[in-house]
């Protein structure tokens, strides 16, 4: 598939790997599909993008933000205290036993293998996320739907509004922007055709 491409199109996936992994991401989201489009769109989809005030840098910026937010928030205690666990307390209970740092460092160190390699640390390549995949696959029908020969950028920027999922969704601004950038996506193809 990656053959019918353009260049920009195989940039900006081969920049959502990489964004991933600076992000700490272990898999590729279509978030990250989303900031490789935003980094390397073709000139008509750069000029929507911009129209609608979409940056890469400020995709990005939302997208480190996300990963510094604690896992358990205001909504997950309340929910966990509607059970009858409060949080607070197990917190509590945690620096109490293990140290006041523990709730800080409670992910576990990775193993490491034979030879003091990290064991399950992939330097190379990372993987799609099921989401990711199917936003691709949605660019392709994009493209074949509008018979277009190759998959642009602006393929890929509809198959990640037609996945709908929510991560993308809330960083395009919800699902009236994602409807409305969806309109300008089409009138730009359709003005290009």
């Amino acid at each position: 598939m990656f053959e019918k491409f353009t260049k920009h199109a195989r940039v900006a996936v081969v920049v959502a790997q990489e964004d991933a992994k600076e992000l700490g991401a272990s898999k590729i989201r279509p978030e990250h599909l989303l900031l490789g489009v935003l980094a390397h769109a073709e000139p008509g989809l750069a000029a929507v993008l911009t129209a609608r005030g979409l940056t890469a840098d400020g995709v990005r910026t939302a997208l480190a933000a996300r990963a510094d937010e604690t896992p358990l928030g205001a909504d997950d205690a309340e929910a966990l205290r509607s059970i009858g666990i409060d949080l607070d307390a197990v917190q509590a209970s945690v620096a109490e036993n293990f140290g006041p740092e523990a709730w800080d460092r409670a992910e576990p160190e990775p193993k490491r293998g034979v030879f003091g390699r990290l064991r399950g640390t992939n330097w190379g390549h990372i993987p799609f996320t099921a989401e990711a995949k199917k936003s691709l696959e949605l660019a392709l029908r994009e493209a074949i739907h509008r018979k277009d020969r190759e998959i642009g950028t602006a393929h890929l920027l509809l198959g990640v509004l037609r996945a709908g999922e929510p991560g993308s969704t809330a960083l395009l601004g919800g699902p009236d922007a994602v409807s409305a950038l969806r309109a300008d996506v089409y009138a730009m193809l359709d003005r290009a055709a």
